[in-house]
């Protein structure tokens, strides 16, 4: 077995193994491209080693989807089919696990009319919310990775030539998710643990307001009374581990709903729905967005935070320090998977109900006294950079540094 294939077997056992962390008997679903056929095939065989019941795989491929968006009829783009609501309904009531590989090329809806890519995304997601809500109160196990494709790889690295631009995003990928170390497992595990110091200080500290200072940003960011701090590792409600996202650099919480105050700016690009948005501007009252701009993209950006009420709110405040692995490759992947691992970020959309304390055993009415915002919609957006100061406030009024030029303080 050579380097690159050897490297590529680490991967798929840890999509398996740390990822979704397969038990026996449990049904795995995987969502993936056409243009990986290879690393999937190699994810089913390591799960099946390791006793999944059944392997069923949703591929997706770029151009069947650019072309129903250029040649499907306008009023086809408000439905989603039930089978597929259904498909993954059932499966997560029979405790299946959920991995979906990412490779979507980042421009691949350019040009396309954006109420067509507005009403798709709000018929998935309305038809999806039962799945999501699973999903975000951690009730089953789910992953999200990804797999390089030529088109993702000449986006990322436009002045390699062709032949090398898939092999130098492989390499990058690899690194990211410590696949090219001696034992990727036991290096998760370590970065787990790293990880969840930063989490057990921050929860120990319990700030009542994060105050965030950069240049285009001035944000003061409160959180619920029982919000908790978490990262990497989660636990389902069968009591197994799981790694919902690979790679991961992150600890984040829930904001409050309605206490978010001031302006924000990005600091990469965000990939959403085949389109990329950049150089974007939010600012806040009471929670909600009530004034967007953006250099690329803006109409799209308008569109998601018209998706639904709770579209104008956030649902996720997630740290990274600026000095992390992914940062320091300088590379932008214009893939929120990697680059929200490379920078501070927040999330426009609904929150995750295991970042309040019992939160998991709430439903939307509780979760949302509780001070947690809920919508179809759940989107990362990086706003960190290495002029980025957080502070957290205290309930008495101290202010304390957590981080100082992009980086950890403490």
């Amino acid at each position: 077995m050579d380097h690159f294939q050897n490297q590529l077997s680490n991967y798929a056992e840890l999509a398996v193994k740390v990822g979704v962390n397969i038990q026996p008997d449990q049904y795995l679903f995987i969502s993936a491209s056409t243009e990986v056929p290879q690393f999937v095939r190699l994810i089913v065989e390591k799960a099946y080693e390791a006793g999944a019941r059944q392997v069923f795989v949703d591929w997706v491929d770029d151009v069947v989807t650019r072309l129903r968006y250029e040649k499907a009829p306008e009023n086809s783009f408000t439905e989603f089919p039930s089978w597929k609501k259904m498909e993954r309904e059932e499966l997560a009531e029979k405790g299946a696990a959920f991995m979906s590989i990412v490779s979507q090329d980042p421009d691949l809806l350019n040009g396309i009319d954006p109420n067509r890519i507005r009403d798709n995304q709000k018929a998935s997601s309305a038809a999806l919310s039962k799945f999501r809500q699973a999903m975000q109160a951690d009730k089953i196990s789910w992953t999200v990775l990804a797999a390089a494709s030529s088109a993702w790889a000449a986006k990322v690295f436009p002045d390699q030539p062709k032949e090398k631009q898939v092999p130098a995003l492989w390499d990058a990928i690899l690194k990211a998710v410590r696949a090219d170390q001696p034992n990727p497992v036991d290096a998760w595990l370590r970065h787990d643990e790293n990880l969840h110091e930063k989490v057990d200080y921050l929860n120990g500290k319990h700030y009542l307001k994060l105050h965030y200072t950069a240049p285009g940003t001035d944000l003061t960011i409160e959180l619920p009374e029982k919000h908790l701090w978490c990262g990497a590792g989660s636990v389902n409600q069968a009591g197994h581990e799981f790694m919902a996202n690979m790679p991961t650099e992150e600890v984040f919480t829930a904001p409050l709903k309605n206490g978010v105050n001031g302006y924000v700016s990005s600091t990469k690009p965000l990939s959403y729905a085949g389109t990329i948005i950049d150089r974007f501007k939010l600012t806040f009252k009471d929670g909600a967005i009530v004034d967007a701009s953006a250099e690329q993209g803006e109409a799209i950006l308008k569109q998601l935070l018209e998706t639904d009420e709770g579209a104008k709110y956030l649902g996720e405040v997630a740290l990274v320090p600026h000095d992390s692995p992914i940062s320091n490759s300088n590379i932008l992947f214009y893939n929120t998977l990697f680059d929200e691992n490379a920078s501070n970020h927040l999330a426009i959309g609904s929150a995750y109900a295991f970042c309040l304390d019992g939160g998991k055993e709430m439903n939307s009415e509780q979760l949302l006294e509780n001070g947690l915002n809920q919508s179809l919609t759940h989107v990362d957006f990086m706003i960190g950079s290495n002029t980025m100061d957080i502070d957290g406030i205290l309930s008495d009024g101290t202010s304390e540094p957590i981080f100082r030029k992009g980086n950890w303080a403490f």
